[in-house]
């Protein structure tokens, strides 16, 4: 579903984010990566999305090496990834229909489409009372709520969240996760950098411990292991 192989990512002439990166995350798994603010989780990401490239190795997502795809293959490749941010980055001039609903505009979905898909999944989060509201009057929890929705409402195959729980406190975060376990469950690969500590140890996945760049751990049913 996922390799990295031998990758390395170097900035400028000698920053070394991440080094010799050998991966490898199958269709459904939960994955979550952890490591000291600087370890590289950030990079693997933007790796990930294609917002940088690797300085060597090469990266396959669901049979296709994303390093060799051209840049206008990109923005295809991109709708097969479903993002969450810590601080949601939701349109705050955009009610929460039109935030979810943009992700389909931008695809060229037909009217018809676009609102039969953000009702299905403003329900599956929950919000389908709010879908008039705009960001600002909602909670935090409520605001990550609408990001999952617009992450998963062109039905990714990844779902990388970004310390999607960074910002709540403790119940709302249990609730984010919740809903992104039931996304996993229906089949959804997830990949989620966090420093949620509780989160990590109480939910038993997948644990990709990253430090100086490197691999520095990889346990089934893994824990966080690290002072914040």
């Amino acid at each position: 579903m996922i390799e990295f192989r031998n990758v390395s990512k170097i900035y400028g002439n000698d920053v070394v984010a991440i080094s010799n990166v050998n991966l490898t995350i199958d269709k459904g798994e939960f994955i979550f990566l952890v490591g000291p603010s600087g370890a590289g989780k950030s990079t693997i990401i933007k790796l990930l999305t294609k917002e940088i490239e690797p300085t060597s190795g090469s990266i396959v997502v669901s049979d296709i090496d994303i390093t060799q795809l051209t840049r206008n293959k990109i923005p295809y490749y991109r709708r097969k990834i479903g993002m969450i941010f810590q601080d949601y980055k939701l349109i705050p001039t955009l009610n929460i229909y039109e935030n979810v609903a943009f992700a389909l505009r931008v695809i060229g979905a037909s009217h018809k489409d676009i609102k039969k898909k953000v009702h299905l999944v403003l329900s599956l989060v929950g919000l389908s009372d709010k879908y008039k509201d705009f960001p600002t009057q909602l909670s935090g929890g409520e605001q990550q709520r609408v990001a999952i929705a617009r992450a998963i409402v062109n039905n990714p195959t990844v779902l990388i969240a970004d310390e999607p729980t960074g910002n709540l406190d403790p119940d709302t975060a249990q609730e984010i996760m919740n809903i992104i376990s039931d996304i996993n469950r229906a089949g959804t690969t997830v990949l989620m950098a966090t420093h949620a500590r509780d989160i990590v140890n109480d939910m038993k996945k997948r644990v990709i411990a990253i430090e100086n760049g490197m691999l520095a751990r990889d346990e089934e049913r893994g824990s966080y292991n690290y002072e914040d």
